[in-house]
């Protein structure tokens, strides 16, 4: 069976660093001008090259995303990107609209396109108006289920690549105006502020105070509370349907979610076709428990979401673990942790390692950068402790969130 590609989430150059480390085959990443992402990180001028460059030299491809629907004005901003992108030379940028899709035609025939999901492609016909222009992938509506997106493989020899795992908009492949109405910020030129996963009451007019909460039961349904995407169970039926990329969604989440969503389908992937054991399956579930998701669902794959793809407690979001901080190097036994949170001697962490998953390790002493001994240090420093050998340089280390640090925050 053919494996595909597992494209993964990079915010900007810290994430892209944790998606190569854990096993991804390629990367997306944008400008904040023109990538429906513009709040994150992101890479402009020479940062796009610096990142092109970096996962060039793992074996790792690149593809940018122009794919905000732009106005006039925007236009000659997205032509300066068209000739910036002919010097870095990506391994694709990913468009939405036709009429940008006709400037890199033009102005840069080299640079392969990829259709995002903006596009929204839904059936056979749309699928071959984009081959037949010359699209070389097609990213397809997230509204489709295995039947429709077999049905367009026998239709059209392009690459076809959907979305696996991550969160799910509320709105017809993302073309969303909540946030324009609320906010002012559209979230179909890069700005949303994700007002749709706000909690909301309801307040009857004449009952002035009197707020309702607002989720699903047997009377009515929170339908902008849909629980995460993650197909990691049915890979094997995706394949089968002709997918070549499997995508993770995630620009603007933290590196503890992409390390973990990458090394999980990284080895799903590779396990299959060789039988996956209890084990692993079990292992996998509790990895994708650690950070932050509304809990999961199968979103379209299978015909529509079932109501229990919602929830119905109006749930936020949960997670088990915490991020501790991330190995910058590793030298006897002594590794040199650079801290995104407090860690106290005595605490018991995690290292992200192939290996010793879930094996907890007591922290038994700690130095700083002079070697001077610490029972505390707080976030944002930069550590010494002893760690596993096979611990390597960007792993991350996080904390059970139910652990209760050894020493109080008044040591």
């Amino acid at each position: 069976m053919k494996r595909p590609e597992l494209l993964a989430p990079a915010g900007d150059f810290e994430k892209l660093k944790t998606a190569v480390h854990y096993g991804a085959d390629a990367v997306y990443i944008g400008d904040s001008r023109f990538s429906l992402r513009g709040k994150a990180g992101n890479f402009c001028g020479s940062g796009l090259k610096e990142a092109v460059d970096y996962a060039r030299s793992k074996g790792v491809k690149v593809y940018v995303t122009v794919n905000i629907f732009p106005h006039n004005i925007d236009l000659p901003e997205i032509s300066g990107q068209i000739s910036l992108l002919k010097t870095v030379r990506p391994d694709a940028v990913i468009v939405s609209d036709p009429g940008v899709f006709s400037m890199f035609r033009q102005d840069a025939p080299e640079i392969p396109i990829h259709i995002s999901t903006q596009a929204n492609i839904t059936n056979a016909a749309s699928a071959r108006f984009w081959e037949t222009l010359g699209a070389c992938r097609l990213v397809l509506s997230r509204e489709l289920s295995l039947d429709e997106i077999r049905q367009i493989r026998d239709s059209v020899s392009v690459e076809l690549e959907v979305f696996v795992h991550g969160s799910i908009c509320i709105s017809y492949s993302g073309r969303c105006y909540i946030s324009s109405f609320l906010n002012s910020r559209g979230a179909n030129r890069g700005e949303c502020t994700n007002s749709c996963r706000w909690n909301y009451t309801l307040m009857e007019e004449k009952r002035p105070g009197e707020h309702f909460p607002v989720f699903e039961d047997e009377r009515g349904t929170y339908l902008m509370s849909s629980k995460d995407l993650c197909m990691l169970d049915h890979l094997p039926l995706l394949i089968d349907a002709g997918i070549d990329s499997l995508k993770v969604e995630g620009r603007m989440k933290g590196i503890n979610y992409v390390a973990g969503v990458v090394k999980t389908y990284r080895e799903a992937i590779d396990s299959i076709g060789s039988g996956i054991s209890v084990e692993s399956k079990e292992r996998w579930a509790r990895e994708l428990s650690m950070f932050s998701s509304r809990g999961y669902t199968t979103g379209m794959f299978f015909g529509r979401q079932s109501d229990d793809g919602y929830n119905s407690n109006g749930e936020s979001y949960r997670m088990s673990h915490e991020l501790v901080g991330v190995v910058l190097e590793m030298d006897n036994g002594i590794a040199k942790i650079a801290l995104r949170n407090r860690l106290d001697e005595g605490d018991e962490v995690e290292f992200l390692s192939p290996g010793i998953e879930g094996r907890l390790f007591r922290v038994e002493a700690m130095k700083d950068a002079e070697g001077a001994g610490m029972i505390s240090a707080r976030n944002e420093g930069v550590i010494f402790v002893p760690a596993p050998d096979s611990v390597r340089v960007n792993d991350l280390v996080r904390r059970p969130k139910s652990f209760t640090p050894a020493v109080s925050s008044s040591a």
